[in-house]
């Protein structure tokens, strides 16, 4: 196991440079920091190449047990002295874990292949959403409802922004996640036969007033505008979220999830 103990020293820079948005399209790695991200990563047979500690940082007793197994699979061990590795860290209680790992590119087509209910399956799409703390919010209500992909539209946040990753609690390695733009994911959704959803003050009916068991596809647009004027012609279903007071609409992140939930109400029920 390699120690390290000064900022200048080459992989401690790689790490930082990975920050950068142009660094991580250029290289096609990307940052994991945290314990459960790791876990998730490490669940889902997400490839680790390096992984950075430093135990005097660590926040339980469980973290030798996932270095082990994540060692085992070939991922390079580098300890870190509290002050460098603090310095790599992007958080402001590090919890001693830090990787670059690879990154993985999904099509439309890989996300027909892992569909688990093919007669209703069930996906996001999210065009041109800015904040990664939004980015990373819809893909943990999309695992907790089991959508079947997330589609990024449009990108101005990337999924592997670190605090995407962060937000995402890890759920990034558990949600087929695709980039895509928005007229290639128009037409893969008609010969797939899903519906599109989308959220306007201006629907005539409720978001639970409209049949979910269906094929369909959750729609929402950047945190300002809201979606696109394309994707709302193009949405086969238009609906409200009650809005009773001044506020005419809700944050993105929460809109999606109250629609993801409304679809596994119907589903169940159904």
């Amino acid at each position: 196991m390699l120690e390290l103990t000064s900022v200048q020293n080459p992989k401690i820079k790689q790490v930082l440079h990975l920050r950068d948005r142009h660094e991580r399209d250029q290289t096609g790695h990307f940052l994991i920091e945290g314990y459960r991200e790791l876990l998730r990563a490490a669940d889902g047979g997400w490839k680790v190449e390096m992984l950075f500690v430093c135990p005097e940082l660590f926040l339980g007793t469980n973290e030798p047990a996932l270095i082990q197994r994540l060692v085992s699979r070939g991922t390079q061990l580098l300890h870190c002295t509290e002050k460098v590795f603090k310095k790599i860290s992007y958080r402001d209680r590090p919890d001693g874990l830090l990787a670059v790992a690879p990154q993985r590119r999904l099509s439309l087509g890989d996300l027909s292949k892992a569909v688990k209910n093919p007669a209703a399956p069930l996906y996001v799409v999210a065009e041109a959403i800015e904040k990664p703390g939004n980015l990373g919010t819809i893909l943990r209500s999309s695992d907790a409802v089991g959508v079947d992909g997330l589609i990024v539209c449009d990108r101005c946040t990337d999924i592997y922004n670190p605090n995407v990753v962060r937000a995402s609690v890890g759920t990034l390695f558990t949600v087929p996640t695709v980039e895509s733009k928005g007229e290639e994911t128009l037409e893969w959704l008609r010969e797939q036969g899903i519906d599109i959803l989308a959220a306007t003050p201006h629907a005539e009916k409720e978001f639970t007033q409209v049949d979910l068991t269906r094929p369909v596809a959750i729609a929402v647009g950047t945190e300002q505008l809201g979606l696109s004027e394309r994707w709302m012609k193009q949405a086969t279903m238009q609906v409200r979220i009650p809005m009773m007071g001044v506020a005419d609409s809700l944050n993105v992140a929460m809109a999606t999830t109250l629609l993801l939930y409304e679809v596994l109400r119907q589903r169940q029920q159904g």
